[in-house]
Order: structure tokens, then C-alpha cells, then sequence
């Protein structure tokens, strides 16, 4: 309504709103120009789980298919605290038996990260900026030299103590039996590389950010844009450059900038139209790469087929894609609800295995005696539990004094030009 009555008063002014100024339309055939022309020669890709549901890889966040909402089932003090660094220092049992569910190498690329590839092929693609910890890019073959996981992945692991790097073939046995593995250094906790809550984000994400002045072209794929400070990214490349928004909904204020170009609709199929329109072979090379990624991933066993009746009214219900991404998220909701009893079970085993002591043999002053000095060493050391720092909401937690606070102050400049642009609209 606000854009309406904004046309209008334009053309009551005998004023004509700005024109893109270097795409020649906000459509798919005047991006497909523009990527062959000479002025393309920098194209930076923003990715998030959206470009990976295809490959029945569930969320994190949304209602019906996210994995937050299924966990809750879990013994948990709130679902995200799966990925809460100082939940993982007390209990890192959570994680393990859900990363089992989630490890690299029962999914394969889809569509759109052999098109990531593809453009690393043509020498187009400078920096791909994603969100997702699957790894998918890489199996796709995608360069590593060109991937910024701004969130981390699974692809290599550490201890959080001292930092040790973990062999990954060692880390891949454990984690698939949802063990926990233990530096070999100092015993402390080994992690994959991901960014839990209440840590702060790679230095190659922030050694990365500058790259996005010299891009030509901006394609946003599969994000929500919410979570900060990478959403902020979409601000940061020049004011004349196109930025192309595929996704199912319209998200943040692009759209706003002349040479924006939302296109709603699923990934996958963008890509492939994208192709098409570009043409010299692109398509077909496209489908090549993907098809070359066959045999990149074990599948899960199919899962048994519901009756007719219940599929064919399932299918009228929602939509097919909607219904497969449900079935893998019970699925390992359930896997990790077993995984997690199953545990808590040889734990209990195990305690009560242990030899009880004979009360006579035990010297009381001794043991009183110890306990005074435990009580008094406890109430000296102990602190209390720290809530993770959020730098606002939806973003995901930085640690105080950890962020840059050039990237921090970036990130409050994109949001204060969302609510610009949002005011703007009015």
C-alpha cells in the first residue's frame, strides 16, 4: 500500500521513479545479459539453509520442519542449547548424538551448489559467504579457497581447551557412534569447527568483508537474512551493484536499491532458468556437474511408505518437499531421542556397577575433614552460570570483547537502514 500511494504521488509530481541503472530490467533475462557482459566480473553469492532443503537437509528454525522445535522433546534447558558453548562444556553428550544425525556425507549437493561451482568454473564467482555447517559446497567442488563459512562447518575439529587440532578420520568414527572425543594434549573436549552460542565468529569471515566492494554482482540464495552480522553483508557492496534476491519469501529491504531483483521462488529452479537464459552450454554443464555429485554421499534407507490413502492425503494437504523435510526431521528427532536414551541408560549401568565401599572401614574425621576442604575450595572457584551475550535478538551471540568493532558497527548501520527503508515505505 505504501509503495502504491508512493507511485502515485510521483505521478501526480510528473516524477518517474529511478530506473535500474545497470541491469536493463529487475528480471531474469537482464541478469543473464549482464552476467555475460564484461562489466560482470566479481560475483560474490550470500547462502543459507535454503539452498540445501532440497537435499532433505531440515532448518534450524522454522515451525513445522526446523530442528529446534523437534528437539524440545529432548531433556534440554531450551532446544538451542544444543549449540551453546557453555551448555557443551557441561553436558556435550546433546550435541554428539544429534551431529551424529546431522555429519557430513549422507546428503548430496543439489542443483544449486553445483551451479556455485559452475560459476568458479567460468572464473565468475570471488567469494561465496555461507551460513550452512553442511559442507555441501565442498562436495559439490566448490574451491575452498573461495568459501567463506561465516558460521563454521564440520569440516575440520578442535579442542576447545588447547586448541589441538583432532585427526578427522578419528573425529568421523567417533562422532558417527555419537562418542565424545577427548584431545589427545590436555583431554579436553574436542568440537568441529562450528559457531556455537556465546562464541565469536571466524577471523576469515571479518578478514573477508572487504572483498564485497570490488563485487559487480550480489546473488542472495536461501537466507532469511535475520541473523547478524551476516545479513549485514547485503549493504555492504557499492550502491550500483545488482543484488539478487532467490528465496520463497521476500526478505530485508531488498528491493529498495534500483538495481535489485527479488525472485521468489525455489532455488534449484532459479538456477536452471538462470542457465537457460545465460545459454551457451550453461545448462548443460550445469546438469553435468550435478550429476557428478552421484557419488558423493551414502543414502539413508528410504523410509517405509505410508499407505495410499495417507500419502495421497498428505500430498493434497502440503507440499511434497514440505512432507519429505517433516519425515527427515522426525526422523532424527527420534534417532537422537534414542541416542540420548540409550546413553543416559549405559551411564546409569555404569554407576550402579560401581563397588559401594564398606561404611565400617571409612574414618569419619577423614572424610569430614576432606569435605570442609572441598566446601571451602568450591565456594572460592565457584561462578555462576553466564547467559551467553546476544548482540540483539536474532543474531547469533558474540562474546564481549570479541567482536570488531568494525564489523559490529557495520552490522547496527545495516539494521538502522532497514528501519530507514521501512520508514521510507510509509
Amino acid at each position: 500500500m505504501a509503495m502504491d500511494r508512493l507511485s502515485s504521488l510521483f505521478k501526480d509530481l510528473g516524477v518517474k521513479p529511478d530506473k535500474p541503472k545497470v541491469l536493463e530490467a529487475r528480471d531474469i533475462p537482464s541478469i543473464a545479459k549482464y552476467i555475460k557482459s564484461n562489466q560482470c566480473k566479481n560475483i560474490m553469492l550470500m547462502t543459507g539453509a535454503g539452498i540445501s532443503t532440497s537435499a532433505g537437509i531440515p532448518d534450524f528454525r522454522s515451525k513445522d520442519t526446523g530442528l529446534y522445535a523437534n528437539l524440545a522433546r529432548l531433556n534440554l534447558p531450551y532446544p538451542e542449547a544444543v549449540f551453546d558453548i557453555n551448555y557443551f562444556r557441561e553436558n556435550p553428550q546433546p550435541f554428539y548424538t544429534l551431529a551424529a544425525e546431522l555429519y557430513p556425507g549422507y546428503y548430496r549437493p543439489t542443483v544449486t551448489h553445483s551451479f556455485i561451482r559452475l560459476l568458479a568454473e567460468k572464473k565468475l564467482l570471488h567469494t561465496c559467504f555461507t551460513q550452512n555447517i553442511d559442507t555441501l559446497e565442498r562436495v559439490a567442488g566448490v574451491p575452498p579457497s573461495v568459501i567463506i563459512e561465516a558460521h563454521g562447518s564440520f569440516a575440520t575439529q578442535r579442542c576447545i581447551k588447547c586448541k589441538q587440532v583432532f585427526p578427522d578420520e578419528e573425529m568421523k568414527k567417533l562422532v558417527l557412534n555419537a562418542e565424545i572425543p577427548q584431545c589427545h594434549k590436555c583431554m579436553g573436549l574436542v568440537k568441529p569447527d562450528i559457531v556455537f552460542f556465546g562464541e565469536g565468529l571466524p577471523d576469515d569471515f571479518t578478514d573477508a568483508i572487504p572483498y564485497l566492494q570490488y563485487a559487480d554482482l550480489l546473488i542472495i540464495m536461501g537466507t532469511s537474512l535475520t541473523v547478524y552480522p551476516f545479513a549485514g553483508l547485503r549493504s555492504m557492496v557499492p550502491a550500483t551493484c545488482p543484488r539478487i534476491l532467490i528465496n520463497l519469501d521476500k526478505v530485508s529491504d531488498i528491493g529498495s536499491r534500483p538495481n535489485d531483483v527479488v525472485l521468489l521462488m525455489d532455488c534449484d529452479e532459479a538456477v536452471r532458468k538462470l542457465c537457460d537464459e545465460i545459454g551457451d552450454g550453461w545448462r548443460e554443464e550445469l546438469e553435468e556437474l550435478w550429476k557428478a555429485t552421484e557419488g558423493s554421499f551414502t543414502p539413508r534407507p528410504e523410509p517405509k511408505a505410508a499407505a495410499p490413502a495417507e500419502a495421497s492425503k498428505k500430498e493434497n494437504g502440503r507440499p511434497k518437499n514440505h512432507l519429505v523435510l517433516e519425515e527427515e526431521v522426525a526422523r532424527m528427532a527420534k534417532k537422537v531421542e534414542e541416542r540420548s536414551k540409550a546413553q543416559a541408560d549405559r551411564a546409569k549401568a555404569k554407576h550402579e556397577k560401581q563397588v559401594v565401599p564398606d561404611v565400617s572401614t571409612i574414618d569419619a574425621k577423614a572424610v569430614d575433614e576432606k569435605d570442609s576442604k572441598e566446601s571451602a575450595l568450591e565456594s572460592s572457584v565457584h561462578q555462576p552460570h553466564q547467559t551467553p551475550h546476544y548482540e540483539d535478538a536474532n543474531s547469533r551471540p558474540v562474546v564481549p570483547g570479541k567482536e570488531k568493532p568494525s564489523l559490529v558497527h557495520k552490522a547496527e548501520e545495516a539494521k538502522e537502514e532497514d528501519k530507514e527503508t521501512v520508514a521510507g515505505s510509509k
